[in-house]
């Protein structure tokens, strides 16, 4: 076995953010009562979306704080509404009640649960590679039943840098004890899982969640599959 150690990526490799997001999005709405701003709720949504992919790929590249990503993804949007006063109080009241609902939800990607009890039985050492925030993180863990698979959780603020920065996966390195060669990152986010793995000089296995073309994937990339599962017939 070549791998000794697993560098795995949680939201929307392991966890279903998106989805889960979704459904934190239209409790927030409805909680907030923001039907009384956006005649539709969709133009609401959109424009979060828009919003929150913009920021935190400016924040996976530190071009922005993560208090900045708090209230910008919902200030941008609650601007799109007519009679809203969109104050930086509002926008955390909101992002803090978006962040309770998005933790209490246990979805996850289709064979999670499955690839990570076949990985431990396999005898793999597991890590948790993310950029979420610290408080969010550890609810959606324990929300979804993951939590005790990982041997260690590496979280960018602990890191004080993000993926796809080298130094982040130097400092997982170190905190998890794992050695350069005998790692394997896997993650569903070209950017900062893929390319920001094979920088620092590890394999790297992309999930292709996102049905990237193959035209666009780097040449020395380790392994793609298409889900979960797949990595089973792998490792």
């Amino acid at each position: 076995m070549k791998y000794k150690d697993l560098f795995i990526d949680f939201d929307d490799t392991l966890y279903d953010t998106h989805g889960n997001a979704v459904i934190a999005l239209s409790e927030t709405f409805d909680y907030f009562h923001l039907d009384r701003y956006f005649e539709d709720p969709q133009v609401f949504y959109d424009a979060y979306w828009t919003a929150n992919i913009d920021l935190w790929t400016q924040y996976a590249k530190g071009e922005i704080t993560r208090d900045c990503l708090i209230v910008e993804r919902f200030r941008r949007p609650l601007s799109v509404g007519k009679g809203i006063e969109v104050t930086k109080e509002l926008c955390l009241e909101i992002s803090d009640k978006f962040l309770d609902f998005c933790a209490s939800k246990p979805g996850v990607i289709d064979g999670a649960h499955e690839l990570m009890d076949y990985l431990k039985r396999k005898g793999y050492r597991m890590h948790m590679c993310s950029n979420g925030f610290h408080e969010v993180q550890y609810k959606k863990l324990d929300a979804c039943s993951l939590h005790d698979y990982f041997n260690t959780i590496i979280l960018s603020e602990d890191a004080g840098v993000n993926k796809p920065s080298k130094d982040y996966f130097d400092y997982a390195l170190k905190v998890s004890g794992a050695n350069r060669e005998t790692t394997l990152m896997i993650g569903d986010n070209l950017q900062s899982d893929i390319l920001g793995a094979l920088n620092a000089g590890l394999d790297a296995m992309l999930f292709n969640r996102w049905q990237v073309p193959s035209e666009e994937l780097p040449q020395d990339l380790t392994f793609v599959v298409d889900n979960l599962c797949d990595i089973m017939e792998i490792l």
